[in-house]
């Protein structure tokens, strides 16, 4: 997978500005892998249609399933779609793999400017993914949960979270009142991430070194405290089985009380009535923290093109529709994907569209990146290591020290 391939020279007939009309270059569908969070609706495909006279086939996986299928069809030398979801976490593995194409010269130098994220999807000073999801985490909770509790202000430290969480469960008014995914998945380990970032440490030291084993780090206190709160019924047992995407339908449902590893865009489907059953109660607040300020992490999502893709012009066509201001209104409103564009972001706020903007802006404020230089091409096995053993640890099946010493094993032979 060190292999790297020479850029196609149909990169210069790409769009050259994501501001002008968008215009379809192909009769047939254009193939096209997303998450489940970007769902198009048929009112955003219709307006697709409309404005370049194509249609989409959009297939639609889990963030682990669309991995796992690129790796595979890329390794084939054959494009699972034409343009696909690039996740941060896989710049490192791709971009070192030469398995997709440079998109710089697809964007202007204004829309670049609009899309500060484009850095985390650069390797080796090739843009291999156009970011359209400006995904990073915050607390969200349910106000009247808290009310009903007697709990006066918003937790801003763990044990204050837990403390509130206790007095929502000893109330009968949410059984498992915090909610966080525990499953062997990538939304497990990122939730760990964020964990290890509210209680003051890091990752890694800045030669990559393991910062996570000793008892007294944060990245260990991080997985006692996951792993505490599941035993003391706070967080429900079946989470050892579930994604974030099934924690988000049980707050939605009124279930849990802290969605402690919130995606921030996702207020807007929680405040829908049609939508949640706690639309007048969702609010936000800053990731509970331990030292001076709330600390969090950005995931942003963007999109890619494999390199042996067919129809690139109508995937460069597709890529600048996803940024134009209107789809990415349309795709926060509907979906609650946030926008990567500053320019839209700042027109949601001013129009009071931003729900609870004021947290959301001050909380994007003090986003850090997981790993400062990029992520490195090892992740992947990092993460799986992640995900395992902290699954293992939530299950009882080994304890907190073990499955950290397991993590911090793995990524060291992934280092090697």
């Amino acid at each position: 997978m060190k292999r790297r391939t020479l850029l196609s020279a149909a990169l210069a007939l790409g769009l050259t500005t994501a501001f002008t009309p968008v215009m379809a270059v192909a009769a047939d569908a254009l193939p096209v892998l997303l998450p489940p969070w970007v769902t198009l609706p048929k009112e955003m495909t219709d307006k697709y249609t409309a404005k370049t006279g194509g249609a989409l086939d959009i297939q639609t996986l889990g963030w682990d399933e669309i991995r796992t299928k690129i790796v595979t069809s890329m390794m084939a030398s054959k494009a699972p779609a034409s343009a696909t979801e690039m996740d941060w976490s896989w710049v490192g593995q791709f971009g070192s793999a030469g398995w997709y194409d440079d998109l710089s010269g697809v964007l202007t130098d204004e829309m670049k400017a609009d899309l500060p994220t484009t850095s985390i999807f650069t390797f080796d000073g090739k843009l291999i993914g156009v970011p359209y999801n400006n995904d990073f985490r915050v607390m969200i909770y349910n106000k009247d949960h808290l009310a009903k509790a007697g709990i006066a202000s918003v937790p801003t430290t763990p044990d204050e979270l837990l403390a509130a969480a206790k007095a929502v469960k000893e109330k009968g008014i949410a059984e498992h009142p915090i909610g966080l995914p525990l499953s062997a998945t990538e939304g497990s380990a990122t939730a760990w991430y964020l964990l290890t970032k509210a209680f003051g440490g890091d990752l890694f030291d800045a030669d990559l070194k393991p910062l996570f084993v000793d008892p007294e780090s944060a990245g260990y206190k991080a997985m006692a405290f996951e792993v505490a709160a599941l035993k003391d019924g706070l967080i429900d047992p079946a989470s050892t089985s579930l994604k974030d995407v099934e924690i988000q339908e049980l707050f939605k449902s009124g279930k849990i009380s802290f969605d402690v590893a919130g995606w921030a865009g996702n207020l807007a489907v929680y405040t829908d009535a049609a939508k949640s059953q706690v639309s007048a109660d969702a609010a936000a607040a800053l990731v509970p923290h331990v030292g001076p300020k709330s600390r969090t992490i950005g995931l942003p999502g963007a999109l890619g093109v494999p390199v042996s893709a067919s129809d690139k012009e109508t995937a460069h066509a597709f890529i600048n529709w996803m940024l134009d201001a209107d789809t990415m209104i349309d795709n926060y409103v509907k979906l609650g994907n946030l926008p990567t564009r500053l320019s839209v972001l700042k027109q949601l706020n001013d129009e009071g569209k931003l729900k609870q903007g004021d947290v959301l802006i001050e909380q994007a404020g003090v986003v850090e990146p997981l790993f400062a230089g990029g992520t490195p091409g090892w992740y992947p096995e990092f993460s799986g290591a992640v995900a395992t053993n902290l699954n293992a640890a939530a299950k009882g099946q080994t304890s907190v020290g073990d499955a950290v010493k397991a993590i911090a094993a793995a990524a060291e032979e992934a280092q090697q």
